[in-house]
């Protein structure tokens, strides 16, 4: 057939495989995760650096490639033609899972509209991992990321995810967390809130009760470290329940 002369004929056979990865901890890699990394003809990574330092903890040697945010329209075309040759492709975030505030939605689309297979790898997330800890009772959780670094626009959109009945999940950066305090405990004083931060690494911390007591917690420190994982609860549901 003339398809099969310019089309390889192992083409449906390709595949994306979205990898979770550790988001502190390289324990916490599955046994899939790295099984699929290592038979992958390809990786591609948010950070060359960082998921290279993974795969030498892993002993898997594989070409990679960079796909980051800056670049991922640029670097889903290079991934869909290794695809188009029948290779199998592994993408991963610098940590976590990828499109959760991460690069790899725009790759995910593009491979799928070229009509290849795109398979999760389930793995880490800050925000799965805050939610099994926080002790919230919503049944909803919106989850956010990283909000506007421009004050207004972060305290308007503040605003309207705590006037939800629904607990939302932020991520922020140590530069930013003191003031994200303020002015949740400006919104609500007895809001609860919980915090994580350094999730999984050697200073993994929890902290949980108002946005002021939390605030009075960080403030003692010398310096914020680390990027920070936030829990608020939901509008009906604003303090904790004593068990």
């Amino acid at each position: 057939m003339v398809l099969s002369s310019v089309i390889p004929y192992n083409w449906l056979m390709a595949t994306l495989y979205i990898i979770g990865t550790p988001i502190g901890n390289l324990g916490d890699i599955s046994f899939r995760a790295a099984e699929t990394l290592k038979n992958a003809d390809l990786v591609a990574c948010e950070d060359t650096r960082r998921t290279l330092k993974l795969l030498t903890h892993l002993g898997i040697r594989v070409k990679l490639i960079s796909c980051r945010s800056q670049n991922e329209e640029f670097a889903a075309e290079k991934v869909i033609n290794a695809l188009n040759q029948g290779q199998t492709v592994a993408y991963a975030s610098d940590a976590g899972t990828p499109a959760l505030s991460d690069p790899g939605a725009v790759l995910v689309s593009a491979a799928a509209a070229a009509g290849h297979d795109v398979i999760p790898i389930p793995g880490p997330s800050a925000f799965a991992a805050l939610l099994s800890v926080a002790g919230g009772r919503d049944k909803t959780v919106v989850f956010e990321g990283f909000l506007s670094p421009k004050p207004g626009r972060r305290r308007a959109r503040l605003r309207e995810l705590m006037s939800m009945d629904a607990a939302c999940i932020i991520y922020e950066s140590p530069f930013r967390v003191l003031k994200l305090m303020e002015d949740i405990a400006e919104i609500d004083s007895e809001r609860y809130i919980c915090i994580g931060r350094e999730m999984t690494k050697v200073h993994e911390e929890y902290l949980r009760g108002t946005a002021a007591e939390i605030q009075g917690i960080l403030a003692q420190k010398n310096e914020q470290i680390g990027e920070f994982s936030v829990y608020i609860t939901g509008n009906k549901l604003n303090k904790l329940v004593n068990l």
